[in-house]
């Protein structure tokens, strides 16, 4: 970390204001992420990535993870994800294949998290069990998942 005035190190959030003073970018996109996720360490991705979204900035998947405020974010994330995993596998590009299974599955773990949460009421408990659900679907097979869910929203 880089020291402040007071010798201090600088707060994550206070390099990346300076980072987006200097920079400038119109979006976040892979070399954007990288570079921050560079720039910033030690930081964790997940922490960066509420940050960033903070922003308003546009924020390309699979670096935007997956938002889980609403079933119809996680779809829009989920369904976002599938186009950047089928596309990065018929690229050959398996890391990145990797990494958006990786978002995924933090999602997931995170609404599985919340789900056994006693601390949330139980109706927020019950959502986050049937994202958990949904996750698992996208995660079993990627590619079925759009077909999938509107099934599904047909029946709940």
């Amino acid at each position: 970390m880089s020291p402040s005035a007071s010798g201090k190190p600088e707060s994550i959030k206070r390099r990346l204001a300076a980072y987006f003073a200097a920079a400038q970018p119109g979006a976040i996109d892979e070399a954007v992420w990288l570079d921050l996720l560079a720039k910033l360490a030690p930081v964790s991705e997940s922490y960066l990535r509420e940050l960033v979204r903070a922003t308003g900035l546009p924020f390309a998947q699979p670096y935007a993870g997956v938002r889980q405020h609403s079933f119809e974010e996680l779809e829009r994330s989920l369904c976002e994800l599938t186009a950047v995993y089928v596309a990065a596998l018929e690229a050959g590009d398996r890391e990145r294949a990797r990494y958006c299974r990786r978002q995924a599955i933090a999602a997931k773990d995170r609404a599985r998290f919340l789900a056994a949460s006693a601390r949330l009421p139980e109706t927020k408990r019950a959502q986050k069990r049937e994202m958990v659900e949904w996750m698992l679907v996208w995660l079993e097979n990627p590619g079925v998942f759009a077909a999938w869910v509107e099934a599904r929203r047909k029946r709940m």
